[in-house]
C-alpha cells in the first residue's frame, strides 16, 4: 500500500510539471481541496474542486518561465487505513531557463488521500512554502 501510495503523489508531481491534465484528473477527487501559505502571506484557498484546481494549475503554468520541476523527498505515510491516509513531502521547487538552474523555494506538502475505483487520490492537499518568493514572481507552487 506505501507504494501505491507514494506512487499517487510522483504521479502528481509529474502531471503538474508536465501539465499532464487527464494525470491531474486521474490523481485528484472530483471534491478535492488544495490550500497553500507562504510566509507574510494570507493562505490562499482552499481552492475546492478538482475543476477550481486544473483552473488554477493552467493560470500557474502561464506565468511560468522555464522549465519548474516539484521535487518531493522524505515521502512519509503517517496514517493509512483501507479506504484513506495522509503523507507528509519536502518540496524542492527549481527552474531550469536553459542558461541557469534556480532553486525557487522550498516547503512542506500535506496530503489526504481516498481510494476510488481501485486507485489512491489526492482528497486535500496542503502547501505550506518556507519563503515567499513564489508570491513575488507570481509563478504557480
Amino acid at each position: 500500500m506505501i507504494a501505491e501510495l507514494q506512487q499517487a503523489v510522483a504521479n502528481y508531481a509529474h502531471a503538474l510539471d508536465e501539465l499532464n491534465v487527464p494525470e491531474l484528473e486521474a490523481v485528484l477527487t472530483e471534491d478535492t481541496t488544495w490550500t497553500f501559505t507562504m510566509p507574510g502571506q494570507r493562505a490562499l484557498g482552499p481552492v475546492a474542486g478538482r475543476t477550481a484546481v486544473l483552473d488554477f494549475i493552467r493560470d500557474g503554468h502561464t506565468a511560468q518561465t522555464g522549465r519548474v520541476r516539484h521535487h518531493l523527498s522524505n515521502v512519509v505515510v503517517t496514517t493509512a487505513d483501507a479506504a484513506t491516509a495522509e503523507m507528509r513531502a519536502y518540496l524542492l521547487q527549481t527552474r531550469n531557463t536553459g542558461e541557469s538552474i534556480q532553486m525557487i523555494s522550498t516547503g512542506v506538502y500535506t496530503f489526504s488521500l481516498r481510494r476510488s475505483d481501485g486507485r489512491w487520490r489526492i482528497a486535500e492537499l496542503t502547501l505550506t512554502l518556507d519563503n515567499a518568493l513564489c508570491a513575488t514572481s507570481r509563478e504557480f507552487p
